[in-house]
């Protein structure tokens, strides 16, 4: 039997063949399959033959996934040809026998891998004819400039569009295909329509064959068990990732081999376009509404997360030199700077989205960027309730806290959904209320008219100019702010904010990276002492004081967000000098979740009820 095993930390492939059964897999030299890395035990896993199946069995404490399925100690999952078995940084897949002289051409790996070849030939003779070293800095203001670059491009693509087998062609289609499916899906869930998808310049396009393509997405998105509902648009987008293989076959013979042909130039050419234009292979990432993260390892590794859950893509870079020039594309807009001096860097997307990005000497497997998508439309407090992530009665009691000019501090963890509550709940302030909001990247977007969005700025390449989020926080005091929302506090500007919510500007709202309601507290008295060096007590008081409300966030191993406790900061205790916390609700069970009330009512809840803010039956 032979087997593709891949590295993924030294991206070495190479094929193995294994006559043993059954096959042992580990770090021993006396394993069939030999895995040299600390991460892998000595005997970790096995595939075992039963009958015409085969089965992978864990055999130590070590992580093993078949297909992205745990494998459990004492629970063999079945294992089909072609399934990727992942241990620590490996790849391992079956090759049928009967086809392995066509794996080495046709495997899907191997496809992907010509195609981006094809694709970088495409890229590289269009850059020669046009006399251009690197695609960073193309005038893409000028109609003109884009004319020749589209002009060159089709030109190119018509002459070598033949070179193409039928395997690759095949391939290429269902890639678009699939792409395209998607979209159609959040179109008539959400009515939301991914313009991305068509090339920059509509007159290449054949009007008869995109009206073929039309109906035969359409076609395919029939034959799905789609519900089509706003608020189901999680689940349907996974029924089309899990059905699409199947219905793809339905439909590919259906199309006629011009129109395949039709189809990866298409396809082909909205690549390159996205690399001289745009985003490069990130630009129809940005664009996928069940994508809500990118992370980008050196120029070889793309992943997503797709409801939750972090999963590798088929996407590269050509070359080092595309990423850097795609990197420039980001950061340049919005007068940010990384290379050697500045290896590290935050930035933003025109769309809102959180972008980081690190490079050498700190980062040692090449430029890495993460994107924290932005929602296309923002959250409202009626979608936080259908994902489950805080109940009705809850929603209420936040929503009237806000009103009621109530100090809130979100906490949780990385990507627990803090900001999109912070959000959520900003927008419930006074539309007649001025509001300041201070970020280090702006994400926010509120919907009142009277609002100042403030950005903090790093300092020039002289190391001058930086403004931190603690300048603009003693900034917007002298801005007149009904309210002051601070993006994140993870600073000595925890001070000011204290010091703001102790001076009249009630109803400021904050985000703080905190595992508990509890923690949360003691991290605000920790960033405080960053900024002045004086009595924890003081500093407890003045937390006290200021902060009404702590609502913990969370993110559950199922990828899911929940509000777990909404605690109130009462008083210091007397026998420790602790800060007290007294939880209003709780969540309990998270395979439930339902907030439930503890039975405290809170101490502020009596002029809340008396100027009809909130009734109270959310307490019941």
């Amino acid at each position: 039997m032979e087997f593709w095993l891949f590295d993924n930390s030294s991206s070495v492939r190479r094929v193995l063949s294994v006559e043993a059964d059954p096959i042992t897999i580990g770090r021993d030299a006396a394993c069939e399959i030999v895995l040299r890395s600390a991460f892998v035990a000595r005997k970790h896993a096995r595939i075992v033959r039963k009958g015409n199946q085969f089965f992978v069995e864990n055999l130590g404490r070590g992580g093993t996934r078949v297909a992205n399925r745990e494998v459990l100690a004492g629970h063999p999952v079945r294992v089909d040809f072609g399934d990727e078995v992942q241990i620590a940084q490996f790849s391992l897949a079956m090759i049928r026998p009967d086809a392995r002289g066509a794996a080495g051409d046709n495997s899907e790996q191997d496809l992907q891998r010509r195609l981006v070849a094809f694709e970088q030939q495409i890229h590289a003779e269009l850059l020669e004819r046009m006399n251009l070293r690197v695609t960073g800095h193309l005038n893409k203001s000028d109609p003109a400039y884009v004319e020749q670059i589209l002009q060159n491009l089709e030109e190119i693509l018509t002459r070598r569009i033949d070179e193409l087998d039928d395997a690759l062609v095949d391939h290429t289609v269902r890639l678009h295909m699939h792409r395209l499916v998607i979209a159609e899906v959040v179109r008539q869930s959400q009515g939301k329509v991914q313009t991305d998808y068509q090339m920059a310049d509509d007159r290449r396009l054949n009007p008869q064959r995109e009206k073929s393509i039309v109906e035969i997405v359409a076609s395919m998105v029939d034959l799905m068990p789609l519900v089509f509902d706003p608020g189901s648009v999680a689940e349907d987008l996974a029924v089309a990732e899990e059905s699409f293989g199947d219905v793809f076959k339905q439909i590919h013979e259906s199309m006629s081999r011009n129109l395949r042909r039709y189809v990866v130039k298409r396809t082909v050419s909205k690549d390159i376009q996205d690399i001289m234009l745009g985003l490069g292979p990130l630009q129809d990432l940005l664009e996928m509404a069940n994508v809500s993260e990118i992370m980008v390892v050196g120029k070889d590794r793309i992943y997503v997360e797709k409801n939750g859950v972090i999963q590798p893509t088929t996407r590269s870079f050509f070359n080092d030199e595309i990423l850097t020039s795609i990197i420039e594309r980001i950061i340049t807009p919005v007068g940010r700077r990384v290379d050697t001096s500045t290896p590290l860097v935050d930035a933003r997307l025109p769309d809102g989205s959180r972008v980081n990005i690190i490079i050498s000497p700190l980062s040692l497997v090449g430029p890495c960027i993460t994107i924290r998508k932005f929602g296309w439309i923002p959250f409202t407090i009626d979608d936080l309730i259908e994902r489950g992530t805080l109940s009705p009665a809850c929603a209420t009691f936040l929503q009237g806290c806000v009103v009621g000019r109530k100090n809130i501090v979100i906490s949780g963890g990385t990507g627990s959904g803090k900001t999109t509550l912070l959000n959520t709940l900003s927008a419930y302030a006074r539309p007649n209320e001025r509001i300041i909001t201070i970020e280090e990247s702006a994400e926010l977007k509120l919907p009142q008219p009277h609002v100042v969005r403030l950005e903090g700025r790093p300092a020039n390449i002289e190391g001058r100019g930086a403004y931190t989020i603690r300048d603009l926080v003693r900034n917007a005091l002298r801005m007149r702010p009904d309210r002051i929302i601070i993006g994140e506090v993870r600073g000595p500007e925890a001070l000011d904010m204290l010091q703001a919510m102790n001076t009249g500007h009630d109803g400021s709202l904050s985000t703080i990276h905190a595992n508990t309601p509890v923690d949360a507290s003691q991290r605000l008295e920790t960033l405080v002492l960053m900024a002045v060096d004086m009595p924890v007590r003081a500093i407890r008081e003045q937390v006290v004081a200021a902060v009404d409300l702590i609502v913990q966030v969370a993110r559950f191993a199922n990828g899911a967000r929940r509000v777990t406790h909404i605690s109130e900061v009462t008083h210091l205790d007397p026998d420790t000098g602790n800060v007290r916390l007294e939880d209003i609700f709780t969540l309990r069970d998270p395979e439930q979740p339902r907030l439930r009330h503890t039975g405290y009512i809170p101490t502020f809840a009596q002029d809340l009820i008396a100027r009809d803010i909130i009734d109270v039956g959310v307490f019941l």
